[in-house]
């Protein structure tokens, strides 16, 4: 396995820090709660990309914004079309 430098958000300051705060705000709730008690690990996607700021903002953000509440589609719909594109992508994850 690769190991990638990434920066916690407890660790970010200035561009890193603002962009992080923003990119997170557009997740749904659901996002908040971290999933560390459950896997065992703090690792994150998200931190995965921390090195280059607004490449990480843009690339999540787009997430963020496809799950919007404001859209026509329920939050089951868009886990649903989510899950059958990994599906038909054959994503492990």
């Amino acid at each position: 396995m690769a190991w990638i430098k990434t920066v916690p958000l407890k660790d970010a300051d200035g561009e890193l820090l603002d962009l992080l705060l923003k990119q997170r705000a557009m997740y749904p709730k659901e996002y908040e709660e971290s999933t560390a008690g459950v896997t065992g690990t703090e690792e994150s996607i998200v931190e995965s990309h921390t090195l280059i700021p607004a490449a990480m903002f843009h690339a999540f953000s787009t997430f963020g914004a496809l799950m919007s509440p404001d859209l026509p589609l329920s939050r089951r719909h868009h886990e649903m079309i989510a899950m059958m594109v990994s599906d038909t992508n054959d994503c492990f994850y």
